[in-house]
Protein backbone atom coordinates (compact mmCIF):
# COMPACT_ATOMS: atom_id res chain seq x y z
CA UNK A 1 0.00 0.00 0.00
CA UNK A 2 1.25 3.85 -0.98
CA UNK A 3 0.28 6.64 0.47
CA UNK A 4 0.14 10.22 0.28
CA UNK A 5 -0.43 12.59 3.77
CA UNK A 6 -1.67 16.34 3.09
CA UNK A 7 -1.85 17.94 6.09
CA UNK A 8 -4.87 20.42 6.72
CA UNK A 9 -2.29 23.55 7.73
CA UNK A 10 -0.38 22.52 4.29
CA UNK A 11 -2.86 23.19 2.04
CA UNK A 12 -2.81 26.21 -0.61
CA UNK A 13 -5.10 29.25 0.80
CA UNK A 14 -6.34 32.60 -0.79
CA UNK A 15 -8.55 34.86 0.87
CA UNK A 16 -10.05 37.21 -1.59
CA UNK A 17 -12.35 39.09 1.21
CA UNK A 18 -16.10 37.26 -0.31
CA UNK A 19 -14.15 34.00 -0.78
CA UNK A 20 -12.07 31.82 1.46
CA UNK A 21 -10.82 29.08 -0.35
CA UNK A 22 -8.25 26.46 0.76
CA UNK A 23 -6.51 24.33 -1.89
CA UNK A 24 -5.55 20.73 -1.33
CA UNK A 25 -3.93 20.51 -5.26
CA UNK A 26 -2.31 23.52 -7.19
CA UNK A 27 -5.36 25.65 -8.63
CA UNK A 28 -5.58 29.36 -9.67
CA UNK A 29 -2.17 31.32 -7.56
CA UNK A 30 -1.53 28.40 -5.81
CA UNK A 31 1.03 26.54 -7.47
CA UNK A 32 3.24 22.68 -6.14
CA UNK A 33 4.73 20.80 -8.39
CA UNK A 34 4.22 17.76 -5.68
CA UNK A 35 0.20 18.21 -5.79
CA UNK A 36 -1.20 18.37 -8.84
CA UNK A 37 -3.47 15.88 -8.75
CA UNK A 38 -4.47 12.45 -7.37
CA UNK A 39 -4.90 10.12 -10.45
CA UNK A 40 -7.81 11.95 -11.71
CA UNK A 41 -8.91 14.08 -9.04
CA UNK A 42 -7.41 17.11 -10.18
CA UNK A 43 -9.49 19.41 -7.69
CA UNK A 44 -10.28 19.36 -4.41
CA UNK A 45 -11.49 23.12 -2.73
CA UNK A 46 -12.85 23.83 0.64
CA UNK A 47 -14.48 27.06 -0.03
CA UNK A 48 -16.47 29.34 2.27
CA UNK A 49 -18.65 32.06 0.30
CA UNK A 50 -19.92 35.16 2.01
CA UNK A 51 -23.38 36.71 2.68
CA UNK A 52 -25.01 37.61 -1.21
CA UNK A 53 -21.24 37.11 -3.23
CA UNK A 54 -20.34 34.25 -5.68
CA UNK A 55 -18.83 33.46 -8.56
CA UNK A 56 -19.82 35.04 -11.83
CA UNK A 57 -20.20 33.11 -15.26
CA UNK A 58 -17.15 31.58 -16.09
CA UNK A 59 -16.47 28.37 -18.78
CA UNK A 60 -15.97 24.44 -18.52
CA UNK A 61 -14.88 22.34 -20.57
CA UNK A 62 -13.84 18.66 -19.96
CA UNK A 63 -14.06 17.98 -16.54
CA UNK A 64 -16.59 16.42 -14.06
CA UNK A 65 -17.47 19.11 -11.25
CA UNK A 66 -18.97 17.90 -8.17
CA UNK A 67 -20.06 20.48 -5.24
CA UNK A 68 -20.80 19.11 -2.11
CA UNK A 69 -22.49 21.74 0.48
CA UNK A 70 -21.20 21.62 4.22
CA UNK A 71 -23.37 24.54 5.30
CA UNK A 72 -25.78 27.06 3.94
CA UNK A 73 -27.01 27.64 0.28
CA UNK A 74 -25.55 27.80 -2.98
CA UNK A 75 -27.40 28.92 -6.00
CA UNK A 76 -26.41 27.69 -9.43
CA UNK A 77 -27.11 28.55 -12.95
CA UNK A 78 -25.80 27.45 -16.15
CA UNK A 79 -25.57 27.84 -19.81
CA UNK A 80 -28.07 24.88 -19.88
CA UNK A 81 -30.71 27.03 -19.09
CA UNK A 82 -30.85 25.40 -15.02
CA UNK A 83 -31.16 27.33 -12.20
CA UNK A 84 -31.03 25.28 -9.09
CA UNK A 85 -30.18 26.09 -5.26
CA UNK A 86 -28.14 23.55 -3.61
CA UNK A 87 -27.75 22.62 0.35
CA UNK A 88 -26.34 21.05 3.06
CA UNK A 89 -27.58 17.21 2.71
CA UNK A 90 -27.12 17.66 -1.62
CA UNK A 91 -25.05 16.53 -4.28
CA UNK A 92 -24.69 18.35 -7.44
CA UNK A 93 -22.48 17.37 -10.37
CA UNK A 94 -22.31 18.93 -13.89
CA UNK A 95 -20.29 17.07 -16.60
CA UNK A 96 -18.36 20.03 -18.53
CA UNK A 97 -18.19 17.96 -21.34
CA UNK A 98 -18.04 20.17 -24.69
CA UNK A 99 -18.48 23.73 -22.76
CA UNK A 100 -20.74 24.78 -19.89
CA UNK A 101 -20.97 28.67 -18.39
CA UNK A 102 -21.75 28.79 -15.29
CA UNK A 103 -21.88 31.05 -12.17
CA UNK A 104 -22.54 29.63 -8.05
CA UNK A 105 -23.96 32.57 -5.91
CA UNK A 106 -25.02 32.85 -1.97
CA UNK A 107 -28.14 34.62 -2.18
CA UNK A 108 -28.56 34.20 1.69
CA UNK A 109 -28.23 37.32 3.54
CA UNK A 110 -27.39 36.18 6.92
CA UNK A 111 -24.86 33.61 6.46
CA UNK A 112 -21.69 32.29 4.27
CA UNK A 113 -22.01 28.86 2.26
CA UNK A 114 -19.66 26.36 2.96
CA UNK A 115 -19.22 23.87 -0.23
CA UNK A 116 -16.67 21.76 -1.26
CA UNK A 117 -15.51 22.26 -5.20
CA UNK A 118 -13.90 18.73 -6.44
CA UNK A 119 -13.16 18.49 -10.23
CA UNK A 120 -12.42 15.15 -12.04
CA UNK A 121 -11.08 14.50 -15.46
CA UNK A 122 -13.56 12.57 -16.84
CA UNK A 123 -12.42 9.07 -19.21
CA UNK A 124 -13.26 10.48 -22.73
CA UNK A 125 -13.42 14.14 -23.96
CA UNK A 126 -16.46 16.15 -25.56
CA UNK A 127 -19.04 14.73 -23.98
CA UNK A 128 -22.20 16.19 -24.51
CA UNK A 129 -23.10 18.58 -20.96
CA UNK A 130 -25.09 17.75 -18.23
CA UNK A 131 -26.16 18.92 -14.56
CA UNK A 132 -28.05 16.94 -11.90
CA UNK A 133 -28.08 17.24 -8.11
CA UNK A 134 -29.40 14.73 -5.58
CA UNK A 135 -30.54 14.51 -1.83
CA UNK A 136 -28.39 12.24 0.08
CA UNK A 137 -29.98 12.84 3.41
CA UNK A 138 -32.12 9.47 3.23
CA UNK A 139 -29.21 7.54 2.48
CA UNK A 140 -27.28 8.51 5.61
CA UNK A 141 -25.48 5.79 7.10
CA UNK A 142 -23.78 5.46 10.63
CA UNK A 143 -20.64 3.59 11.21
CA UNK A 144 -20.97 2.51 7.38
CA UNK A 145 -20.12 4.27 3.96
CA UNK A 146 -22.78 5.75 2.08
CA UNK A 147 -22.59 6.16 -1.75
CA UNK A 148 -23.07 9.29 -3.07
CA UNK A 149 -21.86 9.05 -6.62
CA UNK A 150 -20.30 6.41 -8.96
CA UNK A 151 -20.05 5.43 -12.62
CA UNK A 152 -23.40 3.82 -13.21
CA UNK A 153 -26.85 6.48 -13.41
CA UNK A 154 -28.55 3.43 -11.71
CA UNK A 155 -26.83 3.81 -8.65
CA UNK A 156 -26.74 5.37 -5.56
CA UNK A 157 -26.58 8.94 -5.80
CA UNK A 158 -24.91 11.08 -8.59
CA UNK A 159 -23.05 9.39 -11.78
CA UNK A 160 -20.42 10.85 -13.63
CA UNK A 161 -17.88 9.82 -17.16
CA UNK A 162 -15.54 8.28 -14.88
CA UNK A 163 -15.04 4.92 -12.77
CA UNK A 164 -15.20 6.40 -10.05
CA UNK A 165 -16.96 6.01 -6.22
CA UNK A 166 -17.66 8.84 -3.74
CA UNK A 167 -18.95 7.43 0.06
CA UNK A 168 -19.30 9.37 2.96
CA UNK A 169 -18.25 7.51 5.85
CA UNK A 170 -19.77 8.65 9.03
CA UNK A 171 -18.50 6.81 12.54
CA UNK A 172 -19.15 6.93 16.08
CA UNK A 173 -16.23 7.17 18.92
CA UNK A 174 -14.34 3.90 18.52
CA UNK A 175 -16.15 2.18 15.26
CA UNK A 176 -15.06 1.39 12.27
CA UNK A 177 -15.01 -0.54 9.27
CA UNK A 178 -12.98 -2.04 6.09
CA UNK A 179 -12.85 -0.04 2.65
CA UNK A 180 -12.71 -2.55 -0.18
CA UNK A 181 -11.88 -0.68 -3.76
CA UNK A 182 -14.42 -0.91 -6.06
CA UNK A 183 -12.19 -1.32 -9.37
CA UNK A 184 -8.32 -2.66 -9.53
CA UNK A 185 -6.08 0.43 -10.43
CA UNK A 186 -8.10 3.09 -8.41
CA UNK A 187 -6.96 4.70 -5.46
CA UNK A 188 -8.90 6.38 -2.71
CA UNK A 189 -8.32 10.11 -1.04
CA UNK A 190 -9.56 10.36 2.15
CA UNK A 191 -10.91 13.43 3.32
CA UNK A 192 -11.92 14.45 7.05
CA UNK A 193 -14.65 16.80 6.95
CA UNK A 194 -14.92 16.52 11.32
CA UNK A 195 -13.59 14.66 13.87
CA UNK A 196 -10.25 11.89 13.91
CA UNK A 197 -10.00 8.87 12.60
CA UNK A 198 -7.15 6.45 11.52
CA UNK A 199 -7.24 5.81 7.90
CA UNK A 200 -4.61 2.60 7.27
CA UNK A 201 -1.89 3.82 9.51
CA UNK A 202 -2.28 7.40 9.73
CA UNK A 203 -4.33 9.63 12.13
CA UNK A 204 -6.07 12.15 10.54
CA UNK A 205 -8.01 15.26 12.43
CA UNK A 206 -10.24 17.49 10.38
CA UNK A 207 -9.49 18.94 6.83
CA UNK A 208 -6.30 16.63 6.80
CA UNK A 209 -6.38 14.00 3.61
CA UNK A 210 -4.46 10.74 3.01
CA UNK A 211 -4.65 9.02 -1.03
CA UNK A 212 -3.64 5.30 -0.42
CA UNK A 213 -3.07 3.57 -3.86
CA UNK A 214 -1.52 -0.32 -4.64
CA UNK A 215 -4.05 -1.85 -2.32
CA UNK A 216 -7.29 -3.57 -2.23
CA UNK A 217 -8.70 -2.44 0.61
CA UNK A 218 -7.85 -0.46 4.05
CA UNK A 219 -9.30 0.25 7.42
CA UNK A 220 -10.92 3.04 8.93
CA UNK A 221 -11.14 3.18 13.02
CA UNK A 222 -12.89 6.42 14.75
CA UNK A 223 -10.91 8.28 17.31
CA UNK A 224 -13.93 10.50 17.74
CA UNK A 225 -17.48 11.12 16.33
CA UNK A 226 -15.98 11.55 12.60
CA UNK A 227 -16.82 12.27 8.79
CA UNK A 228 -14.81 11.84 6.09
CA UNK A 229 -15.07 11.74 2.25
CA UNK A 230 -13.94 8.55 0.81
CA UNK A 231 -13.11 9.96 -3.29
CA UNK A 232 -12.45 6.82 -5.23
CA UNK A 233 -10.65 7.78 -8.34
CA UNK A 234 -7.99 5.70 -11.29
CA UNK A 235 -4.67 6.66 -10.55
CA UNK A 236 -4.11 6.58 -14.43
CA UNK A 237 -4.69 9.49 -16.18
CA UNK A 238 -6.67 9.17 -19.63
CA UNK A 239 -5.32 8.84 -22.71
CA UNK A 240 -6.03 12.35 -24.40
CA UNK A 241 -4.17 13.87 -21.44
CA UNK A 242 -0.73 11.87 -21.70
Amino acid sequence: MKTVYHKADSRGHANHGWLNSYHTFSFANYQNRDRQNFGVLRVLNDDTVSQGMGFGTHPHKNMEIISIPLEGNLEHKDSMGTTAVIKKGEIQVMSAGTGVMHSEYNQNKDEAVKFLQIWVFPREENVEPRYDQKSIIDGEKINGFQQILSPDKNDDGVWIHQDAWFNLANFTAGNGKNYIVNKKGNGVYAFVLKGSAKVGDRILNERDGLGIWDTQSFNIEAVDDTEILLMEVPMDLPDYLK
